[in-house]
């Protein structure tokens, strides 16, 4: 799916988010990447293959004061 060159990593690669967007809705929060994933503004994605990845956004500051 990817055209560029270098070309991005793939939908199954562990750095898959690191793709161009081709494809983005502000509004509703997602980004289609280059690779096929989609990425959601809440640290969830889709991938290629249907899998569901949970949001995965830190839920606590490390080494911040109470």
């Amino acid at each position: 799916m990817c055209q560029h060159k270098p070309p991005c990593p793939t939908g199954d690669a562990s750095d898959r988010e690191a793709a161009r967007t081709v494809a983005q809705d502000d509004v509703l929060g997602w980004a289609l990447l280059c690779n096929g994933v989609v990425l959601f503004d809440d640290t969830g994605e889709l991938l290629p293959d249907g899998q569901i990845i949970a949001p995965h956004r830190p839920t606590a500051l490390t080494g911040a004061a109470a």
